[in-house]
């Protein structure tokens, strides 16, 4: 698989530059465009792999949700520069569900058709259900609900008050789990088993180089993939909002996709769910408030304010995959049940 994606990029990323010199189809550069990121996201899945062995579970998730969302957070700040307000909303919307349903539910399956039982630590669970809890429910919701009695500044303001409360207490969150409290509740070998001693597919400094390079591609291949969207959403009778929901936040979320899947097969589930919990929330509190500031910078302004079946299919899922998580173990039927709410919202969307 591995030497599949690197003959897609190695075909994918010049393609992407000639098509865009020579200004191919809308419709055939979308395909290129969506293929070269995918297959750049699994060099970024392969390096963020190595750095997990190398830096222990909680910091490779981390690194590896950081560099998958900033797949997102560029193509959402050129859509931003192209005052595509919706596109970006939908595709933050898309990202929260994609992780918590689509990438959280394919490593439950995929991981529980091999291991009939599969555990995880249920301190970090519970820790990330109260965050998941805050920052959808209590930072997305409340400032739909009060921008009704708003105007559009005074809704700004307030958007603007949130975001910088959201990624003051994200920090914070990394402060106590990598700092403070890092350490305090590991979950212990209940098997009373040794662990095997991994070795990294690539050393530290190759897999940073590799994370480097790709981010750079993808971010060269994301600005022209935003120009595309208008004629591809014509073409096939997607809706700005489908495409921001389903298409841009699977796209952006590869990384993240293919590497929690390869960890939960492995029946590294702690790293899996920390992808895939640790990404919605660095989603929902650091890149959606960062484009926030950083919409202020374009003509059009981004609030914090989502439409409703956005927030509604947000919270269910927040819901669902705290109820599914808090008891820290996991099994292909909770996987098929958060796959069967991810296709169930995909086709609303689909219809709306």
């Amino acid at each position: 698989m591995n030497k599949v994606f690197a003959i897609l990029v190695f075909i994918g990323v010049p393609l992407s530059v000639i098509g865009s010199l020579l200004h191919w189809s809308s419709t055939l550069m979308f395909i290129i465009y969506c293929v070269a990121i995918i297959a750049l996201a699994s060099f970024m899945g392969r390096s963020t792999e190595s750095l997990s062995i190398i830096a222990g579970p909680r910091i490779g998730g981390l690194l590896n949700a950081t560099f998958g969302n900033a797949v997102e957070l560029i193509i959402a700040i050129f859509a931003l520069k192209e005052g595509l307000i919706g596109v970006v909303l939908a595709s933050l919307t898309g990202s929260v569900l994609g992780n918590l349903l689509l990438v959280a539910g394919l490593s439950f399956f995929i991981g529980g058709i091999k291991f009939k039982r599969q555990s995880f630590n249920i301190h970090d669970a519970r820790h990330n259900a109260g965050l998941l809890i805050f920052a959808v429910i209590v930072a997305f919701v409340i400032p739909e609900i009060f921008s009704m009695s708003m105007n559009e500044e005074k809704t700004m303001i307030f958007s603007i008050g949130i975001s910088i409360i959201l990624m003051a207490l994200y920090l914070a969150a990394l402060f106590f789990k990598l700092v403070t409290h890092r350490g305090v509740y590991n979950k212990g070998d209940e098997d009373g088993k040794k662990k095997v001693e991994e070795v990294p597919e690539w050393s530290k400094g190759k897999s940073i180089l590799v994370l480097a390079l790709a981010t750079l591609a993808v971010a060269y291949i994301s600005e022209n993939l935003v120009h595309t969207f208008e004629e591809v959403g014509k073409t096939f009778g997607w809706s700005e909002l489908f495409i921001g929901v389903i298409i841009v936040a699977i796209v952006g979320n590869a990384a993240e996709h293919a590497s929690a899947i390869i960890m939960a097969a492995k029946n590294k589930m702690d790293i899996a769910v920390e992808i895939a919990v640790g990404s919605t929330l660095q989603v929902a509190m650091f890149v959606a408030p960062i484009l926030v500031l950083i919409s202020l910078l374009f003509p059009v302004a981004m609030p914090l304010v989502f439409t409703v079946p956005e927030l509604i299919t947000m919270v269910s899922a927040v819901f669902l995959m705290v109820v599914i998580s808090n008891d820290g173990e996991s099994n292909w039927f909770e996987g098929g049940t958060l796959l069967a709410a991810y296709f169930i919202i995909g086709i609303g969307f689909y219809l709306l």
